[in-house]
């Protein structure tokens, strides 16, 4: 099979793991810069050009599109579904899953169990939203951040209000959400691949830190996950259209309840603390999975 991996880095961990498990299992591989690809947008010959020549046909494209590029990757993705090439995670999954509030107020109508949510745009709500999500302690996270980036804790209404003027004259869209002190700054990253939860790990937030993400120094290590933890996270990549997610749950007394679904999942991490050949199992997937025209929305997102 020919892959394309859409990537603006072949040596990060994750692109350097998919190359090499393509590549082992006999596949001929590419790695795109997606912000270098350029289309033709023809009603019945749609290509995509890159570094000045049209790329080749290829068999599936697994998009490994940052946050910051996420408009013009999936429209880079949308093509390749026009195209009739397979794509690991559509278009319409990934823009899903990136814009925080499309992505819980989807979960939350199919009845998913979330941490209670607040939005608001007027500076005269400020008070009635914090009070919906029960007051300080409260976390406010903008709604396209990653990484740990743009996420506050506030530990009394006060420092609350401060925060959310201060995003909004950023004209920032952000999300209020209740803090779950229970979870003792831990939370469950489930890595789902065709419905299936094939590694866990538990990520520990360092000590003085709320935020359990790895870039911002929290620890990693395998977890024993139970069966509703299991389920939960593969509803919510279902609920998202992705084939392949890192569903993150906080472990409650009332169950799990989903923090975010994120469509390009890191491998490194998850990979070292389950000892599990993730990467390998991507591709596998691929190899079962992708035919000409299997892509579900062709462009349509």
């Amino acid at each position: 099979m020919k892959i394309a991996i859409l990537s603006r880095n072949r040596k990060l961990y994750s692109t350097r793991r998919l190359i090499e498990a393509a590549e082992a299992r006999g596949h001929e591989v590419q790695t795109i810069d997606v912000l270098r690809c350029y289309m033709n947008i023809a009603p019945h010959d749609p290509q995509v050009h890159y570094r000045g020549r049209q790329l080749p046909a290829f068999d599936a494209v697994i998009p490994r599109i940052g946050a910051s590029v996420t408009f013009y990757g999936t429209a880079v993705v949308r093509q390749f579904e026009m195209m009739g090439v397979y794509c690991l995670n559509e278009s319409v999954a990934i823009t899903r899953a990136r814009d925080k509030l499309r992505a819980l107020q989807l979960l939350a109508r199919k009845g998913v169990g979330l941490p209670v949510t607040g939005f608001a745009h007027s500076p005269d709500d400020t008070q009635d939203l914090i009070g919906l999500v029960g007051g300080a302690p409260m976390v406010v996270k903008l709604t396209e951040g990653t990484q740990g980036v743009g996420v506050v804790l506030c530990e009394t209404d006060k420092a609350a209000e401060s925060v959310i003027e201060a995003f909004r004259n950023l004209d920032a869209y952000f999300l209020v959400q209740q803090f779950i002190e229970e979870a003792q700054g831990a939370d469950i990253r489930c890595f789902v691949i065709g419905g299936k939860v094939v590694a866990a790990m538990k990520r520990q937030a360092k000590p003085g830190e709320f935020r359990s993400n790895l870039h911002r120094g929290g620890s990693a290590a395998e977890v024993q996950i139970t069966a509703k933890e299991r389920s939960t996270a593969i509803r919510a990549a279902k609920i998202m259209g992705l084939n392949v997610a890192g569903v993150d749950l906080l472990r409650t007394e009332h169950g799990p309840l989903v923090m975010e679904v994120n469509s390009s999942p890191g491998l490194e991490g998850i990979e070292a603390a389950s000892g599990i050949d993730i990467a390998d199992q991507v591709i596998g997937f691929i190899e079962k999975n992708a035919a000409p025209g299997k892509t579900r929305t062709k462009g349509k997102g």
